[in-house]
């Protein structure tokens, strides 16, 4: 449907489908949209809605069964009866310029409202042309799998470059894509055991979920088995981080065949390259997920707003904890945010905003001018560059770090600041946090932390100790459970060297995970924190009680 539009120059707009009602009715009628394509399930999304959308007039439906009570102002057709259609009426192709919008891609609305991002052509290819030039040897004998949101920027630019090397692309969905997937039927195939891909991108969300299940599985079976995983993973570690005592060669090799092939059996066995997008990908997970999957990660550094475009890692880059080199169509530059104590002179390295620039970078918002002339600026030599809001550091071999990001920057009573997101990622390496959002208020001295716990760890836990529990959420409420869940924080804080005042001083458990559906973190995963600070608002006041 996208490049059907794309051949007719028709503007896409592009809207996740776990938006709540308001967010949808906003991006539908901000666009005035006139033709939804969705799915079944989407559809009935749709009708709970249909009396607020004031410019909708078709419904091309991807299945072939629909709800039949559609609303009577709209006319409903299946995408077979659009492709007969399209058969039995052939049109000439009205080819876009450069300039042409190509696409209005709404933003996930982690912070209120989403809003609409306006790509063109030349933008989209931009990205398009520059990723093509730096991941190696793509050709029409690689497979892709397919399974993040349309709507999210990383997807749109991978299969992008797909459809225009001429490879094939699998499609998926992430509660389907292992033979252990939530909704795949227990003895059958998930997705990429089915497609056997070479080619996968991923959100270093998802990336750590597979690094969390295989450590429960390995440390499940215990024994002589996990002994010899750990030994294997330690022994490539030390190969990876330039040891030449690791295991390199031969022994590489029988590491690969006794512990690794079988991990490698659950992403298909074929990955040749995962491209890692969106949030920078811990080094504990970029490490691991090298070792296991056996295949380089790309690491790249791209937002909606710059079409995906800003940095890549090179193929070979084994380093972690960077995002890489500009990108051949962007230009990557650092400004001073005196505030938070970021500034270019720094030594040993530049810090500052992260300012990109280049072709790649997108119109601005739709009908927002106001948001637009906040963070897109135009140089004395008409470049266009978008100010990120993230804040990095360059390497003296010209790589980006992203080391913080000024919105989630809280300065406590007696003036220390704490950054959310560091101390988020560095207490995220606990077994028992599946997820976990830090709150800092500037009346106090002290942050804590709304804590998501891993069920099968905290249970696992306290079977061992014979804690008697009726469900997950009685023993979320369980001091034991919180204490040992609290010292396990404070243990991962220590590791990752934060400060006293950055280690949350009290924690609420919760039970029940964040899902997209829940609206507490977007499709890509990243934390709503206004959303999870209303809906948890009681919680965080007695903490601070």
């Amino acid at each position: 449907m996208f490049q059907g539009c794309f051949r007719r120059n028709v503007t896409v707009v592009t809207i996740y489908s776990s938006l709540g009602e308001e967010a949808l009715c906003h991006s539908l009628n901000e666009t005035e949209v006139t033709t939804v394509i969705c799915g079944s399930k989407e559809l009935k999304k749709l009708m709970d809605i249909s009396q607020q959308l004031e410019t909708v007039k078709r419904v091309i439906c991807m299945d072939d069964e629909f709800p039949s009570d559609v609303n009577s102002n709209w006319m409903a057709t299946s995408f077979t009866d659009v492709q007969k259609l399209g058969r039995e009426n052939p049109v000439d192709p009205n080819f876009p310029l450069s300039a042409d919008v190509a696409v209005i891609m709404y933003t996930s609305g982690s912070t209120g409202l989403p809003k609409g991002v306006m790509m063109t052509h030349g933008n989209v290819l931009a990205t398009v042309s520059a990723v093509m030039t730096i991941v190696p040897d793509l050709g029409k004998r690689d497979i892709y799998m397919a399974y993040l949101p349309l709507a999210h920027i990383l997807e749109l630019a991978a299969e992008s470059v797909m459809a225009t090397i001429g490879s094939a692309i699998g499609y998926g969905s992430p509660l389907t894509l292992t033979d252990t997937s939530n909704k795949i039927k227990k003895g059958t195939k998930g997705d990429v055991t089915a497609l056997k891909p070479t080619i996968m991108t991923a959100v270093p969300a998802i990336l750590d979920r597979v690094r969390d299940g295989v450590r429960k599985k390995v440390d499940a079976k215990g024994g002589l088995s996990k002994k010899l995983f750990d030994f294997a993973y330690a022994r490539r570690l030390s190969a990876i981080n330039g040891s030449w005592f690791g295991a390199w060669g031969l022994e590489k090799l029988l590491w690969d065949v006794l512990v690794f092939r079988k991990i490698r059996a659950v992403l298909g066995g074929q990955i040749r390259y995962l491209l890692s997008g969106g949030a920078p990908l811990s080094g504990d997970t970029q490490r691991f997920i090298n070792i296991c999957v056996g295949a380089p990660i790309g690491q790249g550094y791209g937002l909606t707003e710059t079409c995906a475009g800003g940095t890549f890692s090179e193929f070979e880059d084994t380093s972690v904890g960077r995002v890489g080199a500009p990108l051949p169509c962007s230009f990557v530059k650092l400004v001073d945010w005196a505030e938070g104590g970021y500034l270019t002179s720094d030594k040993p390295m530049p810090r500052g905003e992260i300012v990109i620039g280049g072709s790649n970078i997108t119109l601005g918002y739709f009908k927002n001018e106001e948001k637009t002339k906040e963070v897109y600026k135009v140089d004395e030599k008409g470049m266009r560059w978008f100010y990120t809001g993230d804040i990095g550091r360059f390497h003296p071999d010209g790589c980006l770090e992203i080391i913080d990001r000024k919105k989630d920057i809280v300065k406590l009573q007696h003036g220390e600041y704490v950054s959310l997101g560091k101390v988020e990622a560095a207490l995220s390496i606990s077994p028992y946090v599946e997820n976990i959002m830090v709150h800092a208020d500037s009346f106090y001295s002290y942050c804590v932390a709304l804590v998501v716990a891993s069920q099968h760890t905290v249970e696992g836990w306290a079977s061992k100790q014979g804690i008697d529990f009726a469900n997950f959420e009685e023993l979320c409420t369980k001091e034991q459970a919180v204490k040992e869940v609290y010292a396990s924080l404070v243990k991962a804080a220590k590791q990752s060297r934060l400060e006293k005042f950055e280690i949350p001083a009290k924690i609420k458990l919760l039970a029940s995970p964040w899902t997209p559906e829940s609206g507490l973190v977007t499709a890509a995963l990243k934390l709503k924190r206004d959303v999870i600070r209303r809906e948890f608002s009681e919680d965080l006041t007695k903490l601070y009680a």
